[in-house]
Protein backbone atom coordinates (compact mmCIF):
# COMPACT_ATOMS: atom_id res chain seq x y z
CA UNK A 1 0.00 0.00 0.00
CA UNK A 2 1.14 3.31 -1.23
CA UNK A 3 -0.11 5.28 2.05
CA UNK A 4 2.96 4.63 4.32
CA UNK A 5 0.53 2.15 6.41
CA UNK A 6 1.77 -0.84 7.07
CA UNK A 7 -0.08 -3.71 7.32
CA UNK A 8 0.67 -5.65 10.90
CA UNK A 9 -1.89 -7.44 13.39
CA UNK A 10 -2.41 -5.21 16.39
CA UNK A 11 -1.60 -5.92 19.22
CA UNK A 12 -4.16 -3.23 21.32
CA UNK A 13 -7.21 -5.68 20.61
CA UNK A 14 -9.79 -5.13 23.29
CA UNK A 15 -9.77 -8.21 25.93
CA UNK A 16 -12.81 -10.32 26.07
CA UNK A 17 -14.78 -8.80 23.10
CA UNK A 18 -17.67 -10.71 23.85
CA UNK A 19 -18.96 -8.32 25.78
CA UNK A 20 -19.65 -6.11 23.29
CA UNK A 21 -19.95 -5.49 19.51
CA UNK A 22 -17.74 -3.26 17.40
CA UNK A 23 -19.43 -3.26 14.59
CA UNK A 24 -22.26 -1.98 15.84
CA UNK A 25 -20.01 1.52 16.70
CA UNK A 26 -18.84 1.40 12.59
CA UNK A 27 -22.30 0.07 11.32
CA UNK A 28 -19.84 -1.73 9.58
CA UNK A 29 -20.68 -6.15 8.89
CA UNK A 30 -19.53 -8.27 11.91
CA UNK A 31 -16.02 -8.71 12.52
CA UNK A 32 -14.99 -12.17 13.91
CA UNK A 33 -12.13 -11.19 17.30
CA UNK A 34 -9.77 -13.44 18.15
CA UNK A 35 -10.51 -13.32 22.32
CA UNK A 36 -7.67 -13.50 24.45
CA UNK A 37 -6.70 -11.52 28.29
CA UNK A 38 -5.39 -8.12 27.63
CA UNK A 39 -1.81 -6.98 29.27
CA UNK A 40 -3.79 -5.44 32.13
CA UNK A 41 -6.79 -8.03 31.84
CA UNK A 42 -9.06 -4.49 31.44
CA UNK A 43 -11.61 -5.00 28.37
CA UNK A 44 -13.40 -2.06 26.91
CA UNK A 45 -15.88 -3.67 26.92
CA UNK A 46 -19.88 -1.79 26.25
CA UNK A 47 -18.53 0.34 24.11
CA UNK A 48 -21.99 1.44 23.23
CA UNK A 49 -22.55 3.59 26.57
CA UNK A 50 -21.17 2.31 29.35
CA UNK A 51 -17.72 0.91 30.40
CA UNK A 52 -17.87 -2.15 32.59
CA UNK A 53 -15.45 -1.51 35.57
CA UNK A 54 -13.12 -4.02 37.08
CA UNK A 55 -13.11 -5.38 40.53
CA UNK A 56 -10.32 -3.94 42.17
CA UNK A 57 -6.57 -2.19 41.24
CA UNK A 58 -4.84 -5.52 41.65
CA UNK A 59 -6.02 -6.84 38.48
CA UNK A 60 -4.49 -4.12 36.47
CA UNK A 61 -1.23 -5.67 36.20
CA UNK A 62 -1.03 -9.07 34.49
CA UNK A 63 1.13 -9.86 32.32
CA UNK A 64 -0.22 -12.19 29.94
CA UNK A 65 0.17 -13.76 26.29
CA UNK A 66 0.31 -11.19 23.01
CA UNK A 67 -3.59 -9.95 22.13
CA UNK A 68 -5.10 -9.75 18.98
CA UNK A 69 -7.53 -8.64 17.15
CA UNK A 70 -7.98 -6.55 13.43
CA UNK A 71 -5.84 -6.15 11.43
CA UNK A 72 -4.61 -2.54 10.54
CA UNK A 73 -5.96 -0.76 8.49
CA UNK A 74 -9.46 -2.05 8.53
CA UNK A 75 -11.82 -1.72 5.63
CA UNK A 76 -15.29 -1.78 5.32
CA UNK A 77 -17.19 -2.33 1.66
CA UNK A 78 -20.11 0.04 3.45
CA UNK A 79 -18.05 2.81 5.04
CA UNK A 80 -15.24 2.42 2.27
CA UNK A 81 -12.39 2.59 4.80
CA UNK A 82 -9.90 2.87 1.63
CA UNK A 83 -7.29 5.40 3.03
CA UNK A 84 -8.34 8.89 2.72
CA UNK A 85 -6.11 10.80 -0.17
CA UNK A 86 -4.41 12.34 2.69
CA UNK A 87 -3.35 9.55 4.62
CA UNK A 88 -0.54 8.90 2.27
CA UNK A 89 0.35 12.34 1.87
CA UNK A 90 -0.09 12.60 6.21
CA UNK A 91 2.23 9.84 5.92
CA UNK A 92 4.54 11.25 3.79
CA UNK A 93 5.04 14.55 5.75
CA UNK A 94 5.29 12.51 9.21
CA UNK A 95 8.20 10.56 8.09
CA UNK A 96 9.86 13.80 7.21
CA UNK A 97 9.79 15.29 10.81
CA UNK A 98 11.52 12.31 12.05
CA UNK A 99 14.77 12.79 14.16
CA UNK A 100 17.74 10.70 13.76
CA UNK A 101 20.55 10.33 17.15
CA UNK A 102 23.22 7.84 16.03
CA UNK A 103 21.19 6.42 13.18
CA UNK A 104 18.04 5.67 15.23
CA UNK A 105 15.23 7.77 14.83
CA UNK A 106 14.29 8.91 18.50
CA UNK A 107 11.21 11.28 18.20
CA UNK A 108 9.84 13.61 15.29
CA UNK A 109 10.48 17.50 15.45
CA UNK A 110 7.38 20.01 16.37
CA UNK A 111 7.02 21.59 12.62
CA UNK A 112 8.76 21.01 9.27
CA UNK A 113 7.85 25.05 7.91
CA UNK A 114 10.50 25.40 5.38
CA UNK A 115 8.84 28.88 4.69
CA UNK A 116 8.56 30.30 8.22
CA UNK A 117 11.56 32.79 8.59
CA UNK A 118 11.98 31.91 12.21
CA UNK A 119 12.36 28.71 13.67
CA UNK A 120 12.35 29.11 16.93
CA UNK A 121 11.99 26.35 18.64
CA UNK A 122 10.13 24.28 16.57
CA UNK A 123 13.16 22.19 15.64
CA UNK A 124 13.21 20.44 18.25
CA UNK A 125 11.11 17.04 19.44
CA UNK A 126 8.93 18.10 22.17
CA UNK A 127 7.43 15.22 24.61
CA UNK A 128 4.08 16.18 24.43
CA UNK A 129 3.72 17.08 20.39
CA UNK A 130 5.78 13.58 20.22
CA UNK A 131 3.04 11.67 22.02
CA UNK A 132 0.26 11.59 18.61
CA UNK A 133 3.23 10.80 16.10
CA UNK A 134 4.12 8.09 18.63
CA UNK A 135 0.51 6.43 18.77
CA UNK A 136 0.66 6.88 15.07
CA UNK A 137 3.99 4.80 14.64
CA UNK A 138 2.57 2.28 16.82
CA UNK A 139 -0.59 1.69 15.43
CA UNK A 140 1.14 1.12 12.26
CA UNK A 141 3.69 -1.71 13.72
CA UNK A 142 6.83 0.42 14.09
CA UNK A 143 7.12 0.58 17.25
CA UNK A 144 11.02 0.77 17.74
CA UNK A 145 10.97 4.98 17.23
CA UNK A 146 8.88 5.47 20.49
CA UNK A 147 11.13 2.88 22.28
CA UNK A 148 13.55 4.56 21.56
CA UNK A 149 12.25 7.77 22.17
CA UNK A 150 11.14 6.76 25.89
CA UNK A 151 14.98 5.47 26.43
CA UNK A 152 16.43 8.67 25.37
CA UNK A 153 14.06 11.09 27.18
CA UNK A 154 14.43 8.66 30.45
CA UNK A 155 18.89 9.29 30.03
CA UNK A 156 17.84 13.06 29.66
CA UNK A 157 15.93 12.68 33.06
CA UNK A 158 18.86 11.82 34.92
CA UNK A 159 21.15 15.07 34.05
CA UNK A 160 21.31 17.64 36.62
CA UNK A 161 18.76 20.58 35.79
CA UNK A 162 19.34 24.22 36.45
CA UNK A 163 17.69 27.25 36.29
CA UNK A 164 19.52 30.17 36.88
CA UNK A 165 20.96 29.15 40.35
CA UNK A 166 18.31 27.18 41.21
CA UNK A 167 17.71 23.12 40.60
CA UNK A 168 15.18 21.47 39.45
CA UNK A 169 13.52 17.85 41.27
CA UNK A 170 15.55 15.14 39.82
CA UNK A 171 12.60 13.24 38.53
CA UNK A 172 11.68 16.36 36.29
CA UNK A 173 11.55 14.92 32.65
CA UNK A 174 12.92 17.61 29.60
CA UNK A 175 10.21 19.90 27.47
CA UNK A 176 12.46 19.01 24.61
CA UNK A 177 15.43 18.02 22.90
CA UNK A 178 17.46 18.58 20.05
CA UNK A 179 20.15 16.55 18.34
CA UNK A 180 23.09 18.53 17.05
CA UNK A 181 24.67 16.84 14.26
CA UNK A 182 28.59 17.33 13.82
CA UNK A 183 29.77 16.44 10.40
CA UNK A 184 33.10 17.01 10.54
CA UNK A 185 33.70 15.00 13.76
CA UNK A 186 30.95 12.68 12.86
CA UNK A 187 28.95 13.12 15.90
CA UNK A 188 25.49 13.39 17.16
CA UNK A 189 24.54 15.51 20.66
CA UNK A 190 21.70 15.70 22.44
CA UNK A 191 20.52 19.24 24.06
CA UNK A 192 17.28 18.89 26.52
CA UNK A 193 15.08 21.88 27.39
CA UNK A 194 13.71 21.86 31.12
CA UNK A 195 12.26 25.34 30.71
CA UNK A 196 15.47 27.14 31.39
CA UNK A 197 14.87 28.22 27.18
CA UNK A 198 11.32 28.74 27.75
CA UNK A 199 8.90 31.55 27.10
CA UNK A 200 8.64 32.31 31.13
CA UNK A 201 10.84 29.81 31.98
CA UNK A 202 8.42 27.02 33.21
CA UNK A 203 8.97 23.73 33.50
CA UNK A 204 6.81 21.58 31.49
CA UNK A 205 4.95 19.69 34.30
CA UNK A 206 2.84 17.51 31.88
CA UNK A 207 5.73 15.86 30.03
CA UNK A 208 6.37 13.19 32.95
CA UNK A 209 2.85 12.29 32.76
CA UNK A 210 2.85 12.15 29.11
CA UNK A 211 5.98 9.70 29.14
CA UNK A 212 4.12 7.14 31.48
CA UNK A 213 1.14 7.16 29.67
CA UNK A 214 3.03 6.63 26.17
CA UNK A 215 5.38 3.74 28.47
CA UNK A 216 1.70 1.78 29.05
CA UNK A 217 0.69 2.86 25.20
CA UNK A 218 3.65 1.07 24.20
CA UNK A 219 3.68 -2.20 26.47
CA UNK A 220 -0.27 -2.54 25.51
CA UNK A 221 0.43 -2.27 21.48
CA UNK A 222 3.78 -4.74 21.56
CA UNK A 223 2.52 -6.58 24.71
CA UNK A 224 6.19 -6.16 25.49
CA UNK A 225 6.86 -5.92 29.56
CA UNK A 226 10.11 -6.01 29.75
CA UNK A 227 10.75 -2.40 28.53
CA UNK A 228 8.55 -1.14 31.42
CA UNK A 229 10.67 -3.68 33.93
CA UNK A 230 13.48 -2.28 32.87
CA UNK A 231 15.05 -0.78 36.43
CA UNK A 232 15.58 2.21 34.30
CA UNK A 233 12.08 3.00 33.46
CA UNK A 234 11.40 1.41 37.17
CA UNK A 235 13.54 4.45 38.51
CA UNK A 236 12.02 7.20 36.16
CA UNK A 237 8.54 6.55 37.00
CA UNK A 238 9.20 6.45 40.71
CA UNK A 239 10.89 9.75 40.25
CA UNK A 240 7.89 11.41 38.46
CA UNK A 241 5.77 9.80 41.00
CA UNK A 242 8.07 11.13 43.90
CA UNK A 243 7.76 14.69 42.87
CA UNK A 244 3.98 14.94 42.50
CA UNK A 245 3.43 13.00 45.54
CA UNK A 246 5.27 15.01 47.97
CA UNK A 247 3.71 15.98 50.95
CA UNK A 248 4.01 19.77 51.66
CA UNK A 249 1.23 22.56 52.43
CA UNK A 250 -1.29 21.97 49.61
CA UNK A 251 -4.91 20.96 51.14
CA UNK A 252 -5.95 19.20 48.25
CA UNK A 253 -5.02 15.63 46.44
CA UNK A 254 -4.70 18.39 43.18
CA UNK A 255 -1.52 19.85 41.72
CA UNK A 256 -0.79 23.36 42.38
CA UNK A 257 0.88 24.61 39.28
CA UNK A 258 2.36 27.75 37.65
CA UNK A 259 0.82 29.52 34.33
CA UNK A 260 2.00 27.44 31.03
CA UNK A 261 2.88 24.64 32.38
CA UNK A 262 1.26 22.32 29.84
CA UNK A 263 0.21 22.36 25.96
CA UNK A 264 -1.01 26.26 27.06
CA UNK A 265 2.79 27.34 27.54
CA UNK A 266 1.78 31.03 27.90
CA UNK A 267 0.35 32.74 30.68
CA UNK A 268 -3.46 32.56 30.15
CA UNK A 269 -4.24 32.47 33.86
CA UNK A 270 -4.40 28.73 34.10
CA UNK A 271 -2.28 28.83 37.30
CA UNK A 272 -3.44 26.87 40.40
CA UNK A 273 -5.70 23.68 39.35
CA UNK A 274 -6.12 23.58 35.70
CA UNK A 275 -8.02 20.78 34.79
CA UNK A 276 -5.65 19.65 31.77
CA UNK A 277 -2.85 18.93 34.53
CA UNK A 278 -4.59 17.15 36.69
CA UNK A 279 -6.68 14.86 34.37
CA UNK A 280 -3.20 14.10 33.16
CA UNK A 281 -1.62 13.69 36.95
CA UNK A 282 -4.81 11.38 37.39
CA UNK A 283 -4.07 8.95 34.25
CA UNK A 284 -0.26 8.65 34.73
CA UNK A 285 -1.20 7.56 38.25
CA UNK A 286 -3.22 5.03 37.07
CA UNK A 287 -1.45 3.85 34.19
CA UNK A 288 2.01 3.91 36.85
CA UNK A 289 -0.21 1.53 38.87
CA UNK A 290 -0.16 -0.71 36.13
CA UNK A 291 3.44 -1.06 35.35
CA UNK A 292 5.37 -0.88 38.64
CA UNK A 293 6.71 -3.59 40.03
CA UNK A 294 5.32 -5.02 43.31
CA UNK A 295 8.85 -5.23 44.37
CA UNK A 296 9.61 -3.28 47.93
CA UNK A 297 10.43 0.02 46.32
CA UNK A 298 6.98 -0.15 43.97
CA UNK A 299 4.74 -1.78 46.85
CA UNK A 300 5.62 2.27 48.89
CA UNK A 301 4.29 3.83 45.52
CA UNK A 302 1.77 1.34 44.80
CA UNK A 303 -0.10 2.14 48.18
CA UNK A 304 0.62 5.76 48.05
CA UNK A 305 -0.66 6.43 44.16
CA UNK A 306 -3.60 4.00 45.68
CA UNK A 307 -4.43 6.60 48.27
CA UNK A 308 -4.27 9.73 46.10
CA UNK A 309 -6.39 8.35 43.04
CA UNK A 310 -9.35 8.28 45.89
CA UNK A 311 -8.87 11.21 46.90
CA UNK A 312 -8.10 12.84 43.12
CA UNK A 313 -11.13 11.53 41.98
CA UNK A 314 -13.41 12.33 45.11
CA UNK A 315 -12.29 15.98 44.70
CA UNK A 316 -12.39 16.17 41.08
CA UNK A 317 -15.69 14.70 40.57
CA UNK A 318 -17.22 16.64 43.45
CA UNK A 319 -15.53 20.25 42.97
CA UNK A 320 -14.89 20.06 39.22
CA UNK A 321 -18.13 19.25 37.66
CA UNK A 322 -20.59 21.63 36.38
CA UNK A 323 -24.15 20.54 34.81
CA UNK A 324 -27.06 22.66 34.83
CA UNK A 325 -28.66 21.89 38.54
CA UNK A 326 -24.89 22.39 39.68
CA UNK A 327 -24.67 25.90 37.81
CA UNK A 328 -28.20 26.58 39.49
CA UNK A 329 -26.49 25.40 43.20
CA UNK A 330 -23.54 27.31 42.96
CA UNK A 331 -25.57 30.84 41.58
CA UNK A 332 -27.84 30.62 44.97
CA UNK A 333 -24.67 29.54 46.80
CA UNK A 334 -24.43 31.16 51.01
CA UNK A 335 -21.12 33.17 51.21
CA UNK A 336 -18.88 33.58 54.71
CA UNK A 337 -19.36 29.82 55.52
CA UNK A 338 -17.45 28.73 58.65
CA UNK A 339 -17.93 25.21 59.53
CA UNK A 340 -17.11 21.48 58.81
CA UNK A 341 -20.81 21.56 57.37
CA UNK A 342 -20.25 24.59 54.40
CA UNK A 343 -21.84 23.61 51.25
CA UNK A 344 -19.90 26.40 49.44
CA UNK A 345 -16.38 25.24 50.48
CA UNK A 346 -14.39 27.01 48.42
CA UNK A 347 -16.12 30.50 49.44
CA UNK A 348 -17.30 31.06 46.13
CA UNK A 349 -19.14 34.74 45.32
CA UNK A 350 -22.21 34.13 43.04
CA UNK A 351 -21.62 37.26 41.71
CA UNK A 352 -18.24 36.07 40.09
CA UNK A 353 -19.65 33.42 37.65
CA UNK A 354 -19.65 35.16 34.31
CA UNK A 355 -22.94 35.52 32.03
CA UNK A 356 -21.64 33.48 29.42
CA UNK A 357 -22.15 30.44 31.37
CA UNK A 358 -25.73 31.01 31.86
CA UNK A 359 -26.10 31.08 28.09
CA UNK A 360 -23.41 28.34 27.46
CA UNK A 361 -25.01 25.24 29.58
CA UNK A 362 -27.52 23.12 28.09
CA UNK A 363 -29.78 21.73 30.74
CA UNK A 364 -28.52 18.07 29.16
CA UNK A 365 -24.93 17.63 29.51
CA UNK A 366 -22.00 19.32 31.68
CA UNK A 367 -18.51 19.25 31.46
CA UNK A 368 -15.14 19.74 34.05
CA UNK A 369 -14.56 23.49 34.63
CA UNK A 370 -11.30 24.67 33.94
CA UNK A 371 -9.56 25.68 37.54
CA UNK A 372 -10.90 25.21 41.08
CA UNK A 373 -9.52 26.82 43.69
CA UNK A 374 -10.31 29.46 46.90
CA UNK A 375 -12.67 32.17 46.16
CA UNK A 376 -11.91 31.24 42.25
CA UNK A 377 -13.58 29.14 39.51
CA UNK A 378 -12.36 29.35 36.40
CA UNK A 379 -15.48 28.09 34.13
CA UNK A 380 -13.69 28.21 30.74
CA UNK A 381 -14.02 24.73 28.96
CA UNK A 382 -10.88 23.00 28.23
CA UNK A 383 -10.91 20.42 25.31
CA UNK A 384 -7.71 18.24 26.41
CA UNK A 385 -8.54 18.31 29.80
CA UNK A 386 -11.84 17.01 29.67
CA UNK A 387 -11.33 14.17 26.94
CA UNK A 388 -8.01 13.36 29.12
CA UNK A 389 -11.22 12.85 31.73
CA UNK A 390 -13.18 10.55 29.78
CA UNK A 391 -9.94 8.17 28.66
CA UNK A 392 -8.37 7.94 31.82
CA UNK A 393 -12.24 7.09 33.53
CA UNK A 394 -11.74 10.00 35.84
CA UNK A 395 -14.86 11.05 34.59
CA UNK A 396 -17.83 8.64 35.33
CA UNK A 397 -19.72 7.12 32.65
CA UNK A 398 -22.55 9.29 33.50
CA UNK A 399 -20.05 12.40 33.39
CA UNK A 400 -18.25 11.01 30.22
CA UNK A 401 -21.88 10.67 28.50
CA UNK A 402 -22.69 14.22 29.94
CA UNK A 403 -19.14 15.61 28.32
CA UNK A 404 -20.64 14.29 25.02
CA UNK A 405 -23.73 15.59 25.16
CA UNK A 406 -22.07 18.92 25.67
CA UNK A 407 -20.07 18.66 22.43
CA UNK A 408 -23.17 17.85 20.10
CA UNK A 409 -25.56 20.80 22.12
CA UNK A 410 -22.86 23.50 21.32
CA UNK A 411 -20.93 22.03 18.65
CA UNK A 412 -20.80 25.63 16.60
CA UNK A 413 -19.17 27.19 19.66
CA UNK A 414 -16.40 24.12 20.63
CA UNK A 415 -16.17 22.64 17.13
CA UNK A 416 -17.44 25.16 14.41
CA UNK A 417 -15.45 24.91 11.07
CA UNK A 418 -12.59 22.81 12.62
CA UNK A 419 -12.09 20.62 15.52
CA UNK A 420 -11.76 21.56 18.23
CA UNK A 421 -11.47 24.50 20.57
CA UNK A 422 -8.19 24.42 22.90
CA UNK A 423 -10.45 26.43 25.18
CA UNK A 424 -13.57 28.47 25.28
CA UNK A 425 -14.57 31.36 25.27
CA UNK A 426 -12.06 33.53 24.48
CA UNK A 427 -11.59 36.22 27.01
CA UNK A 428 -10.93 39.68 25.71
CA UNK A 429 -10.85 43.47 25.87
CA UNK A 430 -9.83 44.20 30.19
CA UNK A 431 -9.73 40.98 30.81
CA UNK A 432 -7.44 39.91 28.10
CA UNK A 433 -4.89 42.19 29.41
CA UNK A 434 -5.03 41.87 32.88
CA UNK A 435 -4.75 37.83 32.25
CA UNK A 436 -2.44 37.65 29.77
CA UNK A 437 -0.63 40.80 29.99
CA UNK A 438 -1.55 41.71 26.72
CA UNK A 439 -0.04 38.61 25.24
CA UNK A 440 -0.10 39.83 21.25
CA UNK A 441 -0.26 35.82 20.31
CA UNK A 442 -3.38 34.67 22.72
CA UNK A 443 -5.26 37.41 21.30
CA UNK A 444 -9.24 36.34 21.20
CA UNK A 445 -9.96 33.50 19.09
CA UNK A 446 -6.20 33.04 18.53
CA UNK A 447 -3.63 30.20 19.78
CA UNK A 448 -4.53 29.20 22.85
CA UNK A 449 -7.21 31.71 23.72
CA UNK A 450 -10.05 30.24 21.69
CA UNK A 451 -7.85 29.00 18.76
CA UNK A 452 -9.04 25.51 16.71
CA UNK A 453 -6.54 23.13 17.21
CA UNK A 454 -6.48 19.68 14.77
CA UNK A 455 -3.93 17.85 16.96
CA UNK A 456 -6.92 17.26 19.91
CA UNK A 457 -9.06 15.28 17.17
CA UNK A 458 -7.49 12.35 18.31
CA UNK A 459 -7.97 12.61 21.65
CA UNK A 460 -11.73 13.66 20.67
CA UNK A 461 -11.92 10.63 18.66
CA UNK A 462 -10.91 8.76 21.23
CA UNK A 463 -13.40 9.58 23.88
CA UNK A 464 -15.97 9.40 21.24
CA UNK A 465 -15.53 5.94 20.64
CA UNK A 466 -15.22 5.45 24.37
CA UNK A 467 -18.66 6.92 25.10
CA UNK A 468 -20.00 4.55 21.98
CA UNK A 469 -20.52 8.01 20.07
CA UNK A 470 -17.70 7.33 16.77
CA UNK A 471 -20.40 9.06 14.68
CA UNK A 472 -19.14 12.80 16.43
CA UNK A 473 -16.02 11.91 15.79
CA UNK A 474 -16.58 10.92 11.75
CA UNK A 475 -18.37 14.34 11.55
CA UNK A 476 -15.19 16.36 12.94
CA UNK A 477 -12.68 14.29 10.96
CA UNK A 478 -14.37 14.72 7.96
CA UNK A 479 -14.31 18.81 8.72
CA UNK A 480 -10.58 18.34 8.84
CA UNK A 481 -10.23 16.61 5.82
CA UNK A 482 -12.05 19.70 3.88
CA UNK A 483 -9.55 21.98 5.04
CA UNK A 484 -5.76 20.57 6.64
CA UNK A 485 -3.82 19.38 3.21
CA UNK A 486 -5.22 21.75 1.61
CA UNK A 487 -4.00 24.56 4.25
CA UNK A 488 -0.47 22.75 4.53
CA UNK A 489 -1.12 21.51 8.31
CA UNK A 490 -1.30 24.17 10.44
CA UNK A 491 -0.68 24.32 14.21
CA UNK A 492 -4.18 25.87 14.78
CA UNK A 493 -6.90 27.88 13.53
CA UNK A 494 -8.07 31.36 14.60
CA UNK A 495 -11.82 32.95 14.59
CA UNK A 496 -14.65 32.03 16.40
CA UNK A 497 -15.74 28.90 14.09
CA UNK A 498 -11.95 28.36 13.69
CA UNK A 499 -11.87 29.46 9.83
CA UNK A 500 -8.89 30.86 9.42
CA UNK A 501 -5.26 30.17 9.38
CA UNK A 502 -3.94 31.24 12.87
CA UNK A 503 -1.85 34.33 12.54
CA UNK A 504 1.25 33.23 13.63
CA UNK A 505 0.80 29.05 13.07
CA UNK A 506 3.93 27.01 11.84
CA UNK A 507 2.70 25.25 8.48
CA UNK A 508 2.82 20.97 8.24
CA UNK A 509 2.93 21.18 12.09
CA UNK A 510 3.44 17.45 12.66
CA UNK A 511 1.05 17.05 15.58
CA UNK A 512 -1.49 18.41 13.40
CA UNK A 513 -0.38 15.43 11.05
CA UNK A 514 -0.23 12.96 13.51
CA UNK A 515 -2.85 13.77 15.41
CA UNK A 516 -5.09 13.21 12.10
CA UNK A 517 -3.73 9.90 11.23
CA UNK A 518 -4.56 8.54 14.66
CA UNK A 519 -8.07 9.38 14.50
CA UNK A 520 -8.52 7.89 11.61
CA UNK A 521 -6.78 4.41 12.63
CA UNK A 522 -8.57 4.63 15.24
CA UNK A 523 -11.87 5.04 13.86
CA UNK A 524 -11.22 2.18 11.49
CA UNK A 525 -10.00 0.10 13.84
CA UNK A 526 -11.32 0.42 17.81
CA UNK A 527 -9.23 -1.90 19.26
CA UNK A 528 -6.17 0.57 19.14
CA UNK A 529 -8.13 2.46 21.66
CA UNK A 530 -6.93 0.21 24.47
CA UNK A 531 -3.53 1.69 24.02
CA UNK A 532 -5.12 5.38 25.49
CA UNK A 533 -7.86 4.32 27.93
CA UNK A 534 -8.89 2.85 30.94
CA UNK A 535 -11.85 1.60 32.55
CA UNK A 536 -13.42 2.95 36.02
CA UNK A 537 -12.42 1.33 38.77
CA UNK A 538 -15.56 0.39 41.05
CA UNK A 539 -13.44 1.20 43.90
CA UNK A 540 -12.89 4.56 43.13
CA UNK A 541 -17.02 5.27 42.27
CA UNK A 542 -18.52 7.90 43.75
CA UNK A 543 -21.33 8.54 46.16
CA UNK A 544 -22.96 11.77 44.45
CA UNK A 545 -25.92 13.47 44.30
CA UNK A 546 -26.19 15.25 41.13
CA UNK A 547 -28.27 16.86 38.47
CA UNK A 548 -30.15 14.69 36.79
CA UNK A 549 -28.75 15.25 33.34
CA UNK A 550 -26.50 12.87 33.92
CA UNK A 551 -28.77 10.31 33.37
CA UNK A 552 -31.00 11.32 30.92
Amino acid sequence: MESGLKKVGSYCAIAEADDFDLSKLLDKPKLNIERQRSFDERSLSELSVNIRAVDSFENMYSPGGMRSGFDTPASSARNSFEPHPMVAEAWDALRKSLVYFRGQPVGTIAAVDHASEEVLNYDQVFVRDFVPSALAFLMNGEPEIVKNFLLKTLYLQGWEKRIDRFKLGEGAMPASFKVLHDPVRKMDTLIADFGESAIGRVAPVDSGFWWIILLRAYTKSTGDLSLAETPECQKGMRLILALCLSEGFDTFPTLLCADGCSMIDRRMGIYGYPIEIQALFFMSLRCALALLKHDAEGKEFIERIVKRLHALSYHMRSYFWLDFQQLNDIYRYKTEEYSHTAVNKFNVIPDSIPDWVFDFMPTRGGYFIGNVSPARMDFRWFALGNCVAILSSLATPEQSVAIMDLIEERWEELVGEMPIKISYPAIESHEWRIVTGCDPKNTRWSYHNGGSWPVLLWLLTAACIKTGRPQIARRAIELAESRLLKDSWPEYYDGKLGRYIGKQARKFQTWSIAGYLVAKMMLEDPSHLGMVALEEDKAMKPVLKRSSSWTC
